[in-house]
């Protein structure tokens, strides 16, 4: 029995569930379309640079600096010969290369008929360009930048392995505090895995919590080589730590992106780890200074008060302290004296009033007039006799002498 041979579609548009396309066909037509493709410029850093003698292809891997992505790249051996420089991993190169489909193993590749290393000139034109881009986002404002601390807990420090930095940092950081402690985190500081081993170290320390500050550190080099600290994305995950950063990348002419972004500069490895922590004989001069300008500072101020006490005992007032009370009991005896004086005189010229009105009194006093023999003759109601037609014949009156009275009776 013959079965109809089964109709294949003729685009993807038309392949359904029941009418797919088997993988041989898919295949060449990716091909097919993939070879149709023009060349592309493409750049980007070589990894795993692979030329064996006697063959005349070699194979590379094109990264992207900024992200984990690659292509596999072929090229023949005379494209390389004829490069100014040998190619090495981590250079930056552009290439122009045609895509591959290897149907066999369905995966996709380059192949290079040009590559040119990115020169110096190129790589300092797109750093600018990307200083440019992060200044106006203001990953460079002062604003933003944390004030590192007096005494850290611990140092995060992210660096090469058994690198100069790693010794510079940590040997200066002891030798100003014994006691500091360090966490440290080795990585690639060039190359491919540089940038990625940062930026892994950077957010592990960050998470720790006693990590006071971070140290990214790496001794000098050329533009090529320090690039990976200009890497856009590093930047920015050193822009997002919450722990302070000390970029202190190379010697004082090298000046990465980090710097800029870091929160604070060092132009050494050597000169972060003098920065990161105190000169403990420094500090201990200084408390000893301020223990000398506080005791200063106590005997000068003592001994204004002890002068200040002796001149207030030298006063006579303090040198004889009755002095005062004397003085004041001498006042109060005066014045008593002169009072008494003055009251005595009063008493006088007042007695001497009261002679000179009694005697007056007694001038006018009718007792006077009667001690020279004169009377007084009274009715018995007590009324003075003035004149004898007051009286009648038999009214019994009284008569007021000097010595006392006398009964009367009028008898004409």
């Amino acid at each position: 029995m013959s079965s109809t041979p089964r109709k294949i579609p003729a685009t993807a548009g038309e392949t359904s569930a029941e009418q797919p396309w088997p993988v041989r066909l898919l295949s060449a037509k990716l091909t097919d379309y993939i070879a149709r493709a023009p060349g592309v410029w493409v750049e980007g850093q070589v990894v795993q640079l692979t030329r064996r003698p006697g063959q005349s292809t070699c194979y590379l891997t094109l990264r992207d600096p900024d992200v984990d992505l690659s292509f596999n790249v072929s090229t023949h051996v005379r494209v390389l010969d004829v490069l100014p420089t040998p190619l090495q991993d981590g250079s930056r190169v552009v290439l122009h290369a045609r895509a591959q489909l290897f149907p066999r193993r369905g995966s996709l590749s380059l192949f290079a008929d040009q590559i040119r290393p990115v020169g110096v000139g190129e790589l300092l034109a797109q750093l600018e360009n990307l200083r440019r881009v992060l200044a106006a986002e203001g990953l460079f404002a002062a604003a933003r930048k944390r004030p590192l601390p007096f005494l850290p807990t611990v140092v995060g420090l992210v660096c090469g392995r058994a690198s100069a930095a790693e010794r510079d940092v940590v040997e200066n950081a002891r030798r100003r505090w014994p006691a500091v402690r360090f966490e440290i985190r080795p990585v690639a500081v060039q190359g491919p895995k540089a940038v990625e081993d940062v930026v892994g170290a950077l957010r592990s320390l960050d998470a720790l919590e006693e990590v006071d500050v971070i140290v990214v550190a790496r001794g000098g080099g050329s533009v090529e080589d320090l690039l990976p600290f200009s890497n856009e994305g590093l930047l920015r995950v050193v822009s997002a730590c919450r722990t302070p950063i000390v970029s202190a990348i190379g010697h004082e002419v090298d000046k990465p992106l980090l710097d800029l972004v870091a929160d604070w500069a060092a132009s050494t490895p050597t000169d972060a780890g003098k920065r990161i922590v105190p000169d403990v004989a420094a500090e201990l001069e200084g408390v000893a200074q301020l223990r000398r300008r506080a005791s200063q500072s106590l005997r000068t101020r003592v001994a204004r008060e002890v002068e200040s006490v002796a001149a207030l005992r030298s006063r006579p007032v303090m040198a004889d302290p009755h002095r005062l009370l004397n003085a004041q009991s001498d006042l109060v005896a005066v014045q008593r004296e002169r009072a008494a004086r003055a009251l005595g005189n009063r008493l006088s010229h007042a007695r001497q009033d009261v002679d000179h009105l009694r005697q007056r009194v007694r001038a006018l006093s009718p007792l006077a007039t009667m001690e020279r023999g004169y009377a007084v003759v009274q009715r018995a109601d007590g009324q003075v006799v003035r004149s004898p037609a007051e009286v009648s014949a038999g009214e019994s009156l009284r008569l007021r002498v000097h010595a006392g009275e006398i009964a009367a009776r009028v008898t004409e």
